[in-house]
């Protein structure tokens, strides 16, 4: 039997994921892509309720040393902490994977 993991959002992947569906549904005028987008997204981060560290952890700091994972979805990228000792996945962020994240996160926590 395997171990299952309660799934959180924190409050700033809500807002990535709302922020991609509205790029893509009314920047872009593609609503189904945009529904069908943020679909497989979500499939991806539900599928994290099992076996949620078989993804990598990131080399580059500070989430190296906070035990952030990342698992990629199409041209996205999920990144996420696992707490063992709660059964729980954390979704930190989602981003565009073109984008400079790793200076991003930088410039956040600076």
């Amino acid at each position: 039997m395997s171990t299952t993991y309660s799934v959180i959002y924190s409050p700033q992947a809500f807002l990535d994921l709302s922020e991609l569906y509205e790029y893509i549904r009314f920047t872009l005028q593609v609503p189904k892509t945009a529904e069908k987008q943020v679909n497989r997204i979500k499939h991806a981060i539900r599928s994290l309720e099992t076996m949620p560290m078989r993804y990598t952890l990131i080399n580059w700091e500070p989430w190296c040393s906070k035990g952030i994972r990342r698992v990629p979805v199409d041209n996205y990228t999920v990144f996420y902490q696992v707490d063992e000792n709660q059964m729980t996945v954390t979704v930190i962020r989602i981003f565009y994977s073109g984008r400079n994240i790793e200076s991003i996160v930088n410039d956040t926590n600076n």
